[in-house]
């Protein structure tokens, strides 16, 4: 007996937005690894620069778990990108301060991030690129703004190690 898969009535929006975001991904840290850190380290030191940030601030804007967050800044004052300082306005409180070799990674990454998203908008046609971004905005500031609860966890996709 042989049986067939359901039609589908619409398109699968999970796998085209999956596949997107995962090949951008890797463009994304190969195009960074030109100047020596991860799009997660410069998204941190992006954000650093912006305002006094705590870890914790940093990793709720830069959707990293606690984790990830202590790994890339230990990463990050390794590298001499950015320090731990105390609060200038809460004692008890460190902020991830951004030091001038840092600033100059955060300009060269904005050249790279704007080289990378410039290349997949140029694969559309021109009036196409202004609509995808405008969908995009609307459907993640509006219908996919907030992650469903689940009883079960859903997990992003691993990135493959470049060892």
């Amino acid at each position: 007996m042989s049986t067939s898969a359901p039609t589908r009535t619409v398109a699968d929006l999970s796998f085209l937005l999956t596949h997107a975001g995962h090949v951008l991904s890797t463009q994304m840290a190969a195009a960074f690894a030109e100047i020596g850190i991860t799009p997660r380290a410069y998204c941190v030191l992006f954000h650093a620069l912006e305002a006094e940030r705590t870890q914790i601030e940093l990793a709720e804007i830069s959707d990293l778990d606690k984790t990830t967050m202590v790994v890339t800044v230990d990463e990050l004052e390794r590298a001499g990108l950015a320090e731990r300082r105390p609060s200038g306005t809460d004692r008890r409180a460190r902020i991830i301060a951004v030091t001038e070799q840092g600033e100059r990674a955060v300009a060269e990454g904005a050249k790279i991030a704007d080289r990378v998203h410039r290349g997949a908008l140029d694969a559309l046609a021109e009036p196409q690129r202004d609509v995808l971004v405008q969908a995009l905005t609307e459907l993640t500031q509006g219908y996919l703004a907030t992650p469903a609860e689940s009883g079960t966890q859903v997990r992003r996709a691993r990135q493959r190690s470049a060892r």
